[in-house]
This record gives C-alpha cells, sequence and structure tokens, in this order.
C-alpha cells in the first residue's frame, strides 16, 4: 500500500560569514522541524519508525552537502535527504562577505491509517 504524506513544513537557515552551505542546510531542517509536532503517534499507538520523512533542501551549491549527516539529525522516522539547487547566496561587495540562505522542505509519509479511522455519528 502507498504512503500517505501526512505532514510537510518548511524552514530557512543561513551561514552569514562562512559560506557554509552544510550549516545553512543544518539549521534550515532544524527550522522546519520545530515548527511541528506529531501527537498522532501516541495518540493511536502507532510506532515512529513507521514514518518514512523526506527532506528537500536548497542550496546554490547542492554538491557541498552531506546529506547522510543532515539525515540523522532528524529525530524521528526513516529519513533521506535530497539536495537541489536552491536558496540563494547574498553578497556584500562591501565586506566580500557572503551569506548563504538554505531552504527546506520536510514531509512525513505514513501507510494508510484509513482502516484505523472512523467517521463518528456525532
Amino acid at each position: 500500500m502507498m504512503d500517505q504524506r501526512v505532514i510537510i513544513e518548511m524552514g530557512m537557515g543561513n551561514d552569514l560569514h562562512g559560506m557554509d552551505y552544510q550549516k545553512a542546510a543544518k539549521r534550515a531542517i532544524e527550522d522546519a522541524f520545530r515548527h511541528s509536532t506529531l501527537p498522532l503517534f501516541q495518540s493511536i499507538d502507532l510506532p515512529t519508525d513507521t514514518m518514512r520523512v523526506q527532506v528537500t533542501v536548497g542550496v546554490q551549491e547542492p554538491d557541498k552537502l552531506d546529506t547522510e549527516a543532515l539525515a540523522e539529525m532528524l529525530p524521528r522516522g526513516r529519513a533521506t535527504v535530497k539536495a537541489i539547487k536552491g536558496g540563494q547566496n547574498v553578497a556584500n561587495a562591501e565586506t566580500g562577505d557572503t551569506a548563504v540562505i538554505a531552504t527546506a522542505a520536510i514531509e512525513a509519509f505514513l501507510p494508510s491509517q484509513k482502516d484505523n479511522w472512523q467517521q463518528s455519528d456525532a
């Protein structure tokens, strides 16, 4: 049976002075998962390892990301991280610094739960 997406959360992170794409991506993922909670697991006694987590991170140089290390920071579920070209590099001509901005989308998927729910007559 196909998984169904149960949540999508977005985040943004940056590295203002080091041009560190990994640091910016990590902060974007943390920003996204700190905006959500999934009480569903306790409510229906569902193990969190049944959840598949798919993360997409956008930075200007996606090949500079260690996606396996980023996946390890996810607190629950079976996570994979995909790096794509996105985000922004913002150069400061006065200082020579470049701020790196990363974006992240975290999607959580579960096997269909339709047999675990029923509509109430109330």
